[in-house]
């Protein structure tokens, strides 16, 4: 089986010709590897997606770097693209294919109850525990100790790492990945107080996780405590994030490290959440709003609108804010300078 770090030999003009970028040099040269442009070497294929970066250029050992049109590169061989970042990630699809991670069918110490169905061109690896009525689609892959529950639904090409909890009743959709150690459809947070203390509130809803979606290890996605938790297609959530009951994250999201959003808030399409942000429950956060790093939301934002700080303030109002504390120092010594001389 291939290892995950193995790569694929070739040349400029193959790798040009798979991802429509403009080569400039020698087209039988060929890459092995891809490297960081500060350490590349002959053989690395490296890039250049951030101006600060530019100055290698002058230095750099590689046998070819991912470039815009315009900027000059005098020591290799140049492929040139509007959006080298993008068309570098396509390089690195062609140079480390995904490896098979697990053989497909049923490994023989996993357990598929008799109820359960996975279709024949499915992986279901080591130790993996598919419980009843659930269904592995054409082509998806538990790694390793998986587990399934009851009725859940995991559609084709999905690629399950190991450790991975999904709960009973979760429905996920086609070319989903998930990392290891994430839990689906756990219990969410519910709790009414009652005489002799806190009484749990019986979550009885479910996941829907919809096509392209990728989610971080170490994840948790709470069940609906009434109907669904939802994450629309195509979003992407880093790991150690915290996503509650019944919460609604639409199309093409970014979600980075340890956001936490509480039960009943709802995103639109195109949203990001930079790290750490916080948002309590109940709100609704706009098509394309952008939410800056250790924000704590607690108030709704309008759609293309972005905010900044805790609490989080549209991010012009947030930064004057900013500003003006940086002078209070200032401010204070001019204050107490004042008062002395008035007391004087």
């Amino acid at each position: 089986m291939k290892k995950s770090n193995d790569s694929t030999a070739l040349t400029l003009g193959e790798i040009a010709r798979l991802t429509d970028g403009k080569l400039e040099g020698d087209p039988e040269l060929v890459v092995t590897r891809a490297a960081p442009i500060e350490s590349a070497s002959a053989g690395d294929i490296t890039f250049v997606a951030n101006k600060k970066y530019l100055k290698y250029l002058h230095t750099t050992d590689a046998t070819a770097v991912v470039l815009d049109p315009d900027s000059p590169c005098p020591r290799c061989a140049v492929l040139r693209h509007d959006n080298p970042y993008l068309t570098f990630a396509r390089v690195l699809d062609l140079l480390y294919p995904q490896p098979a991670l697990v053989d497909t069918g049923i490994h023989a110490t996993a357990v598929v109850e008799e109820t359960a169905r996975v279709a024949p061109s499915a992986a279901v690896g080591p130790l993996c525990h598919v419980r009843g009525g659930a269904i592995i689609g054409d082509g998806s892959r538990l790694v390793s100790s998986v587990f399934v529950g009851c009725d859940v639904v995991i559609g084709e090409n999905c690629l399950i790492y190991p450790g991975v909890r999904i709960m009973d009743g979760s429905r996920i959709g086609s070319n989903v990945i998930i990392h290891s150690s994430t839990v689906i459809g756990s219990d969410g947070f519910g709790f009414a107080e009652a005489p002799d203390g806190l009484k749990k509130i019986k979550q009885v809803g479910w996941v829907e996780i919809e096509d392209d979606v990728e989610i971080g290890s170490n994840c948790s996605v709470d069940r609906g405590a009434l109907g669904p938790t939802r994450i629309g297609r195509g979003t992407k959530v880093d790991n150690l994030v915290q996503i509650a009951h019944n919460v609604e994250i639409g199309n093409h999201c970014i979600l980075v490290a340890q956001v936490g959003i509480s039960g009943s808030t709802k995103l639109g399409n195109g949203v990001i959440l930079a790290g750490q942000v916080g948002l309590i429950g109940h709100l609704n956060i706009g098509d394309g709003a952008r939410v800056g790093a250790q924000s704590g939301v607690a108030k709704s934002v309008n759609p293309g609108q972005t905010v900044l700080g805790s609490p989080a303030r549209d991010i012009g109002l947030a930064r004057r804010i900013e500003a003006a504390i940086a002078r209070l120092p200032d401010l204070l010594k001019r204050v107490r300078k004042l008062e002395n001389e008035r007391s004087g």
